[in-house]
C-alpha cells in the first residue's frame, strides 16, 4: 500500500469471502492481545506506590496551592505535564492537540473521584493567556517556583540536555528535548498523605509497562 499524499494507492482488494477469512484470522490476534493487555493492566494496578515527601506549591486560577490542595476534595489526581517552558511564547503543538480534548472530560472524571489538571513550568500569566487564546477551561497551574517537573523527570537541566544524559523513561538516556510531556497519577489517603501511583512519559517515547497515555493507555484502576 502506498500513500503519496494524494490518497491510498495499490491496496489489495479481494472478494468478501477472502476479506472475511483475513478479518477472522486477525480477530483471533486481537483477542489474544486484549487478554495480554488485561493481564498487564492487572500487574500495573498491583505495583507498589511511592510516598510524596516533598512540598510543592503551584500557582493557578485559585492562587497558590499545594499538591494536596490540587486534589480539590477528591482522592485521585491526574497531572498532565504540558510542555511549556518559561521562555516559550506558546505551548507545545503536540500537547495543545491533546489538550483540545480536556474540556469535556472533567465532569466524567469527577464522577469517579478523580481530578485532572495540567502543569507547566511557564509562568501562570503565560498559561492563562494561552489558555484563553485556545478556548480551554480545564485547570492549568504553573510549577515555575518548584522542582516538580524535574523531580518527575519531564524537565531537564541545560547540562543534561547538552550532554544528552538525563534520567528519562526510567533510565539514563538522551531526553531529546529540554521538556517532555506525560502523566503522573497521585492518590490522597484518609490521613491526607499523597502517594504517587504511576508515572508515564508521553507517547513520543518508548512505551513502558508502568505507564499512563500513549497508545492503549490505562487510567487509575
Amino acid at each position: 500500500m502506498k500513500n503519496d499524499g494524494g490518497g491510498i494507492k495499490n491496496h489489495k482488494v479481494v472478494s468478501h469471502e477472502e476479506w472475511l477469512a483475513a478479518r477472522t484470522a486477525f480477530l483471533a490476534k486481537e483477542k489474544e492481545f486484549t487478554r495480554l493487555q488485561d493481564q498487564l493492566n492487572q500487574e500495573q494496578r498491583e505495583l507498589p506506590w511511592e510516598a510524596v515527601r516533598k512540598e510543592y506549591v503551584f500557582e493557578g486560577p485559585d492562587g497558590k496551592q499545594t499538591l494536596a490542595e490540587l486534589f480539590d476534595g477528591r482522592s485521585q489526581l491526574i497531572v498532565y505535564h504540558f510542555m511549556f517552558e518559561p521562555g516559550a511564547k506558546a505551548g507545545c503543538p503536540h500537547c495543545s492537540l491533546r489538550a483540545d480534548g480536556f474540556n469535556g472530560i472533567g465532569v466524567h472524571l469527577k464522577q469517579r473521584d478523580v481530578t485532572m489538571i495540567a502543569v507547566s513550568r511557564a509562568s501562570y500569566g503565560k498559561l492563562a493567556a494561552y489558555q484563553k487564546r485556545m478556548g480551554w477551561n480545564f485547570k492549568w497551574v504553573s510549577s515555575s517556583d518548584t522542582d516538580f517537573n524535574f523531580d518527575y523527570h519531564v524537565s531537564f537541566t541545560p547540562e543534561e540536555f547538552t550532554k544528552k544524559k538525563a534520567f528519562y523513561n526510567f533510565k539514563i538516556q538522551d531526553p531529546q528535548a529540554p521538556e517532555r510531556e506525560g502523566h503522573s497519577v497521585f492518590y490522597k489517603d484518609e490521613s491526607e498523605a499523597v502517594l504517587l501511583l504511576m508515572l508515564r512519559p508521553g507517547k513520543r517515547q518508548a512505551e513502558h509497562p508502568l505507564s499512563l497515555p500513549g497508545p492503549g493507555a490505562q487510567g487509575p484502576g
